[in-house]
């Protein structure tokens, strides 16, 4: 801890304990049992580039360029590029969320004394070692785990482990962990635990796993690759060995050097069937979701959170911080007997006093401001602060007088029915939304008994405490929270208040913000909670408010909705929420919450404000949307150069195009355009299925393309006289191929971008004119081997075209069909 503010060394009390000597000091120091934990996130550097660099995708594109490349075509391997945007963009991503987890601290960096050596001396947090004398000093947060060995009323807040606001007293024997604060009184304790060892330490690494954010968008692409993986790979064999075929066989092929030829034509096939563009897309939709988020004060910590925004259905809500600001406001004080000694003039001085605590809590601060007019009266004898364990305090003034100050439940629970008044009075105020809490009368005390240590020898509650007020608090509602709320519920994301406060009142505040519309929010006590977590996922769908929440029990109420088949968000701040944070599906953390919780959070809002969660959740549906639409651009070109690819196997024909042909089509009628289609405005709500609905689009209109294709190959020839033998006539067909396999892709593009009457007609115009243009271009016509055919060719590959439209609008009207029969087919499975 640091000296303090007028620059005096602190003051201890004398102590007959030496502490360490030096030379124990260095041997701890030899066995590394210092106060330094030296542990990482689970991946390392090396970890996250393998897992980004050997994927399945990059082995497949990655082996197609190195075979292209061998063969001297460099031309041809240009769509190898994707390789290094897409890992760099993965890896950056997850060098990020490294960091993050890397720089994870629940404890405050700062200096302590200990005794050594027979003096207090000063130390850094890490030079602190096992078995040191620590002085722990109102405001210190514990760095080590430690027992206590003298204590000078010590009370420590455990809210940043546990939770809720756990102030508990400590006696000689008693543990202390790390990572709690000292908020009154002073203790010599002996460190038991350091670094990795210690209770925070142990906290945080379990916090610390990386956890990969599970992604629908990826698990369905990894399924399109591993089938395509187990087609293409055969498929290729055939196809090299067709092409070899086509120019004389296998020996005049390496004779005459015809076999590099017939190698580019096979990975033509191979690099069609692969979507590289829709991995890529994806990677940059998510990335530019989240740079657009954090304009908004709105962190997302891995790419695929994004996704998972969509998807949510369950929003779990920790009061405050969410609904309210954690603010506390004094409303009035309620007398219990307006005559005699409880007129509320006369109970105002008591009231300050037992709220003028060393460090108040919250609510003792805002008694105190809301009652300007009554200053601490400086006649308190004895003190017991306050503690969320014991949920009272007491004082004892000059005169003898005991007074106390806490729940209703707790000071009156030995006597509960003989103030069914009170109890009455408490219920209603509770119900209407306000904290409640008593002042009550202990009587007075003998003169011999009042001394300053009169609470360490008697802390337990009279039995016949007089009640002479009830005084109201209530939290101040954010203005943001109502509007949020009722986004949520329009939305259809079912809103569930978690809370350690009385269910009856956080309840009223639920009501108050119309957490359930015009229905009252129905709320539940969690110690009735039931254990077996699937009967705990049936009681949670009828309950709106849960009140009394322990820590333990949040990671269970995740668990018991992902039972339900739910996709859970869970807001939190303090360290005990990491786990749940971690549970769920998507953790979000206000930017005001413990660095632990922060950093497994897979959101964070910087601002602290609920309000920023409509934006993070419609930027979710729009990626998901957008990246449906796009998707399908992406799978019909795998099902087409699938479908031409086994053509050309059957066959024994040559490969109509090359691969710089699908890389200029791809380009201006997948790749360009998707990008823009997936930044496009849409707030369509995420529904499961996303795999079917892409492939039940592809497949017929991928077959329309790859027999359009196919036609062309088999019978252009004869219609041309064109000889596939010979390599200029070869070059020509395949020309007209890619001509004809771009304005099927035109209007593939046409079909995605629905409705044409917007702006997104525009854009398949544009991109149509591109490609046109581009075709005319000398310098992009000789790079790409693109040649405009004239005279019959020209009108022959007119009239392909629009048979292939016809076929292009037969595979609209067979979408519906199809999408039913792949919907039938996997609910059987």
């Amino acid at each position: 801890m640091s000296e303090r503010k007028d620059g005096s060394i602190p003051t201890f009390p004398q102590v007959d304990e030496p502490g360490l000597t030096s030379s124990q000091v260095q041997e701890r120091r030899d066995a590394g049992q210092v106060n330094k934990s030296q542990e990482r996130s689970s991946r390392t550097l090396g970890q996250i580039v393998r897992a980004n660099v050997f994927t399945l995708f990059n082995a497949i594109i990655l082996g197609a360029m190195v075979v292209v490349l061998l063969t001297g075509q460099w031309k041809d391997a240009v769509f190898g590029l994707v390789i290094i945007i897409n890992t760099g963009i993965g890896i950056a991503t997850e060098l990020k969320a490294k960091h993050t987890l890397d720089s994870l601290s629940i404890l405050v960096a700062s200096d302590y004394y200990v005794r050594r050596d027979g003096s207090n001396q000063r130390v850094s947090h890490d030079a602190i070692v096992r078995d040191d004398l620590l002085w722990i000093r109102s405001g210190d947060q514990i760095p080590a785990d430690a027992r206590i060995v003298e204590s000078y009323g010590l009370e420590l807040d455990e809210s940043m482990l546990t939770g809720e606001s756990r102030t508990v007293r400590k006696e000689p024997g008693d543990q202390a962990y790390s990572g709690s604060t000292a908020v009154s009184g002073m203790a010599l304790a002996e460190v038991t635990a350091v670094g990795v060892g210690s209770y925070a330490a142990r906290l945080t690494a379990k916090a610390k796993v990386f956890k990969k954010v599970h992604s629908d968008l990826n698990e369905g692409i990894n399924t399109i690759l591993k089938v395509m993986t187990v087609v293409v790979i055969p498929l290729c064999i055939l196809l090299i060995f067709t092409q070899m075929r086509t120019v004389g066989g296998l020996q005049t092929a390496l004779s005459n050097g015809s076999w590099r030829q017939a190698v580019v034509s096979a990975v033509a096939g191979v690099v069609g069937m692969i979507p590289e563009g829709l991995v890529l897309l994806t990677s940059l939709n998510f990335a530019l979701a989240a740079i657009r988020l954090a304009r908004k004060q709105t962190l997302v910590q891995q790419m695929e959170s994004v996704e998972t925004l969509a998807r949510v259905d369950a929003l779990n809500l920790d009061k405050t911080g969410t609904i309210t600001d954690g603010g506390i406001v004094f409303e009035a004080v309620h007398p219990l007997d307006p005559s005699g000694e409880s007129d509320q003039d006369a109970l105002a001085q008591p009231l300050v006093d037992v709220c003028a605590e060393e460090n108040p809590n919250a609510t003792g601060t805002a008694i105190m401001a809301g009652l300007p007019q009554v200053s601490p009266s400086g006649t308190v004898r004895a003190r017991l602060p306050f503690s969320s364990a014991r949920k009272w305090s007491a004082i004892l003034d000059r005169s003898g007088r005991l007074w106390y100050f806490g729940a209703p439940e707790v000071l009156l629970a030995s006597q509960a029915e003989a103030h069914p008044v009170v109890e009455a009075q408490v219920t209603d105020l509770a119900n209407r939304g306000h904290r409640v809490l008593m002042l009550a009368d202990g009587g007075t005390v003998r003169r011999s008994d009042a001394g300053q240590d009169y609470f360490q020898e008697a802390e337990a509650l009279p039995a016949d405490l007089i009640p002479r007020a009830l005084i109201s608090c209530s939290e101040h509602i954010r203005e943001d929270a109502a509007p949020t709320l009722a986004w949520f519920r329009e939305q259809g994301v079912r809103c569930r208040v978690i809370s350690g406060d009385n269910p009856a009142t956080v309840a009223a505040i639920a009501d108050k913000v119309g957490l359930t519309g015009a229905a009252k929010p129905r709320a539940m006590d969690a110690r009735d909670l039931p254990e077996n977590l699937e009967e705990l996922a049936g009681a949670l769908e009828s309950v709106d408010v849960l009140g009394r929440v322990l820590p333990d029990q949040k990671k269970a109420i995740v668990q018991a909705l992902h039972l339900s088949g739910h996709t859970v968000a869970m807001t939190g701040d303090g360290v005990n929420d990491s786990l749940a944070l971690k549970e769920a599906d998507l953790g979000i953390a206000m930017g005001n919450a413990a660095p632990a919780t922060k950093a497994v959070a897979e959101v964070v809002l910087v601002d602290s404000r609920f309000s920023h969660l409509p934006d993070v959740v419609a930027r979710g549906r729009q990626v998901m949307a957008n990246m449906e639409r796009v998707a399908g651009l992406f799978l019909v070109k795998t099902v087409y150069s699938a479908l031409i690819s086994l053509g050309v196997v059957l066959t024994g024909i040559p490969f109509p195009y090359l691969p710089r042909h699908i890389t200029y089509i791809g380009a201006l009628t997948i790749g360009t355009p998707a990008f823009f289609l997936a930044l496009a405005p849409n707030t369509r709500r995420y529904r499961p299925g996303f795999l079917k609905r892409v492939v039940a689009f592809a497949l017929p209109s991928g077959f329309a393309t790859g027999l359009t294709i196919l036609a062309a190959a088999w019978f252009m020839p004869t219609l041309l006289g064109l000889d596939r033998g010979d390599s200029s006539d070869l070059n020509a067909l395949r020309s007209i191929c890619a001509i004809i396999l771009f304005f099927m892709g035109v209007l593939v593009l046409a079909q995605v971008a629905r409705p044409l009457h917007s702006w997104r007609g525009l854009l398949v115009l544009v991109f149509a004119v591109a490609g046109v243009i581009g075709a005319c271009i000398p310098l992009v016509a000789r790079f790409f081997a693109i040649t405009i055919p004239q005279g019959g060719a020209l009108a022959v590959t007119a009239v392909s075209v629009v048979a292939g439209g016809v076929l292009m609008a037969l595979a609209v009207l067979a979408y519906p069909p199809c999408a039913r029969f792949i919907s039938q087919l996997t609910s059987r499975r």
